[in-house]
């Protein structure tokens, strides 16, 4: 089973694997541990990662890139209509009035969802995890921002569902990483002992997430997260462009904005020199060849003009630290270390904002760009029944109250209480118990709006039927479980209906369902609803010996109605369709392929033509197979520059028709002396052997002369042919097909001695069977066996014989 954690961020996306060994980060087929998140699409197939990333600037229109922060957000959405200008891509309101994707790919204009976009990445993501692993990749667990709302979630989790993949679960970027900071701590308290407490500071390409963390042995508990969802390294690379905008229009009279490469261009420049400028201090240059209209531009910066002219993004740097320390209810000298990851945090200024803050020095023992896919792939290794990990309890938080709000068609009153408050534990279910006569609504949303960086804080409806009145009259007893699940995600798991029923009964337990072992706030009255964590007592009331009437719980079918979920048919369409995109980039990878290995042949064979084939062709074949070369080039990157592949398949076997006897006689050539040198050692070694026991040698008094007879004749008929082979080689010119071939004369070899001494056990003729012949046998492969050829040997060798000690030595490999 893989064990694999995905770390999706806005700029680039890293894959960290779970072996035997450890947790490894992964290179895809670039070599690189980071693969760009970065989708170009085209008119035969698309390219995703790194080759991708080398077409933003030629093919701007359809490379999609920064596209994470628009799940579950609408069109209308004044983020994206803030976005949707910065980039070279086009946005299109989809009929749900969600973001979409609008590009051309297969020559036509094709709008694809968010979710799509991120399939498509995670497609890319998964197959460079199965080509590591060498093996299918299903389970996963991915990092999400902590600031992820409800309705940011479930378009994740759907993109894992288009490509194929089972999330185990969406962990926070700051939890990932507090997990992998803790669990190889050797040194934690116990757990009666005051925990560890640890700020974890994770400043992005294009989000701000702090969280603070206690720890003791085999546990972790968030206390609290704070964020600044709008503040990363990109908004340090745009006041870098934004200044070089300015400076080229007023040197060079360049309006960059209104050319879309140029722009692009410069992000990657100025990306590059905000870099630079973090390890250096001195003025830095700046120059781009061909920038616009053909015009050369330069320009400098230094670390002092850069923090200078970035003073008002740094200030932002304190606040979410503030509101963490808040939150935490602990004071700074309670803190035990502030680790700090994420690439922005490389910032000199940053970091020096940040240890000013706590009055201490900042750490940076975890990988500022995988710790986070490490975390992953750790929690995965968790959650996987194939991995024996220590264990280590997560409790994550919630990151904005949770409010519920119910009313009834008829009742006019409408109620609502919070559920989940700030940084309440999760995964976390609670229960309440409604008084209600007939079928209600609930309504759950987010309490704090202005706190959402979303502009819309409802959650979801549900709608909770079949509730009936008790046969009193009175109002039922409708018991609902809501749950915070190990995503992140909210929902109304179950609902029932407590029916009363007389009986005989003196202690009946009210509630006879699991309870769920979490420990909650006292059971307390909100409006006509009666609250409690699962895990406490239910209505002591009805368990008491003194009860004469037992009860029932029905379930109730719950409708629920969340915000731009995909629906089921959707989902499977876009899976059918993610499906077929695969398989339209595997066929054209494999016609490319095909294209490449005719042109790499004709490169290959028209240099060895030049050099160690010149001897071995006619110069009517070399003019000839010259000319066919040419104008197979020619046609390459002409009418042969977009064909089928069965097409560039039948022009290589063409070439190879008249290329592959070169090659064979070059080969031949090469080959064939060490061939007859090995048969003639051969037939000398057997030849010795024959004369040896005509001289009556009392070793071999024990064999019969109508054997060594059959030997005699083998080794002389093999003598015959091989002075007639080399007879009639001599006779040929190298240009000219051989009169044998290396094939044939290891086939002698083996058939001419080896058949006949193989059947015998005498010490004498084992003596001549040496390693040389197995290695040599195995090297030419004529041998279609070798194991079991090698094994023959050895049963008939005595295990006191030189020959055997090589054999067995060297026969497994």
């Amino acid at each position: 089973m893989s064990v694999v954690g995905i770390d999706v961020g806005f700029q680039n996306c890293y894959i960290a694997v779970a072996r035997s060994g450890g947790i490894e980060t992964i290179a895809n087929e670039y070599s690189d541990r980071c693969t760009p998140a970065c989708i170009s699409l085209a008119s035969k197939n698309r390219t995703i990662g790194n080759a991708a990333k080398s077409q933003i600037i030629t093919n701007f229109k359809n490379t999609v890139h920064g596209f994470k922060k628009f799940h579950g957000r609408a069109f209308d959405d004044q983020f994206v209509q803030g976005e949707k200008s910065k980039l070279p891509y086009s946005l299109h309101k989809l009929d749900n009035g969600s973001t979409g994707i609008k590009v051309r790919y297969l020559n036509e204009d094709k709008v694809f969802t968010i979710e799509q976009m991120t399939a498509m990445l995670l497609t890319k993501l998964k197959e460079t995890s199965e080509h590591a692993l060498k093996k299918p990749v299903v389970d996963c667990v991915i990092s999400v921002p902590s600031f992820f709302t409800d309705v940011e979630r479930r378009s994740l989790m759907d993109a894992t569902q288009i490509a194929g993949l089972n999330c185990l679960r969406l962990i926070n970027d700051t939890t990932a990483v507090a997990l992998a900071y803790g669990i190889y701590k050797q040194d934690l308290p116990n757990p009666e002992e005051k925990p560890r407490n640890v700020v974890f500071v994770d400043i992005g390409h294009s989000s701000y997430q702090v969280s603070v963390a206690s720890f003791n042995k085999g546990k972790l508990k968030v206390l609290a997260t704070a964020f600044d969802p709008y503040l990363g390294g990109r908004n340090f690379d745009e006041m870098l462009v934004e200044y070089f905008c300015e400076d080229f229009k007023n040197r060079f009279k360049l309006n960059v904005k209104d050319n879309p490469r140029a722009l692009l261009r410069l992000y990657q420049e100025c990306e590059k020199l905000k870099k630079l400028m973090s390890a250096n201090s001195s003025d830095l240059p700046l120059n781009i060849e061909c920038f616009m209209n053909d015009i050369d531009v330069h320009g400098k910066m230094n670390r002092l003009q850069f923090e200078e002219m970035c003073a008002h993004l740094l200030m932002r740097v304190e606040a979410p630290l503030k509101s963490a320390m808040e939150q935490s209810k602990l004071s700074r000298d309670e803190i035990y270390a502030i680790e700090v990851v994420g690439g922005a945090t490389r910032i000199p200024a940053t970091k020096e904002r940040i240890s000013k803050f706590f009055g201490k020095d900042i750490s940076t023992t975890l990988n500022a760009d995988e710790a986070v896919a490490r975390g992953c792939a750790l929690q995965c290794a968790i959650l996987s029944p194939a991995f024996k990990v220590r264990e280590f309890s997560i409790t994550d938080a919630v990151p904005f109250p949770i409010t519920l709000r119910w009313n009834s068609p008829t009742d006019e009153s409408v109620g609502e209480c919070e559920v989940y408050s700030k940084n309440h534990a999760a995964p976390f279910s609670k229960a309440i118990t409604f008084h209600k006569k007939e079928p209600f609504d609930l309504e759950a949303f987010y309490s704090s709006p202005h706190e959402l960086p979303y502009p819309d804080s409802r959650i979801g409806g549900y709608y909770c039927v079949n509730v009936m009145p008790q046969p009193d009259g009175g109002s039922s007893k409708v018991k609902v479980k809501v749950r915070v699940n190990m995503h992140g995600i909210f929902s109304v798991s179950s609902a029932s209906l407590i029916e009363k029923q007389k009986g005989e009964a003196e202690d009946v337990q009210m509630d006879t369902e699991p309870a769920v072992q979490n420990e909650g706030r006292p059971e307390e009255q909100v409006g006509d609803a009666d609250w409690q964590n699962d895990g406490e007592k239910q209505d002591q009331g009805a368990s008491s010996s003194k009860a004469k009437s037992k009860v029932k719980s029905v379930d109730l079918p719950i409708w629920a109605n969340t915000t731009r979920q995909l629906d089921r048919d959707v989902l499977n369409n876009f899976v059918e369709y993610e499906k077929k995109m695969i398989i339209q980039d595997k066929l054209e990878k494999e016609r490319n392929d095909a294209k490449n290995a005719v042109e790499e042949y004709v490169y290959d064979l028209r240099d060895k033509l030049c050099g160690i084939y010149e001897r071995y062709v006619t110069e009517d074949e070399s003019n000839r197979l010259t000319i066919m070369l040419e104008d197979t080039e020619n046609w390459l990157y002409e009418e042969g520059e977009d064909q089928e592949k069965e097409i560039y398949q039948d022009k290589l076997s063409e070439l190879k028709k008249f290329g592959e006897p070169i090659e064979e006689r070059y080969r031949e050539h090469e080959g064939r002396p060490r061939a007859f040198d090995e048969l003639g050692k051969k037939i000398q070694l057997f030849m010795k052997a024959v004369d040896v026991y005509k001289q009556k040698d009392e070793r071999y008094q024990h064999l019969s002369a109508e054997d060594m007879g059959v030997v005699e004749k083998s080794v002389r008929e093999a003598l015959g042919w091989m002075n007639a082979k080399m007879n009639a080689q001599s006779k040929l010119t190298v240009a000219q097909d051989p009169a044998v071939k290396v094939a044939e004369i290891i086939q002698k070899i083996q058939v001419s001695a080896l058949s006949h001494v193989i059947n015998y056990s005498d010490d004498a003729f084992h003596t001549f069977l040496d390693l040389n012949t197995v290695i040599y046998l195995a090297v030419y492969g004529t041998v279609t066996n070798l194991p079991v050829f090698i094994q023959n040997i050895l049963n008939c060798v005595p295990k006191t014989n030189k020959a055997f000690t090589g054999l067995e030595r060297h026969g497994g490999k």
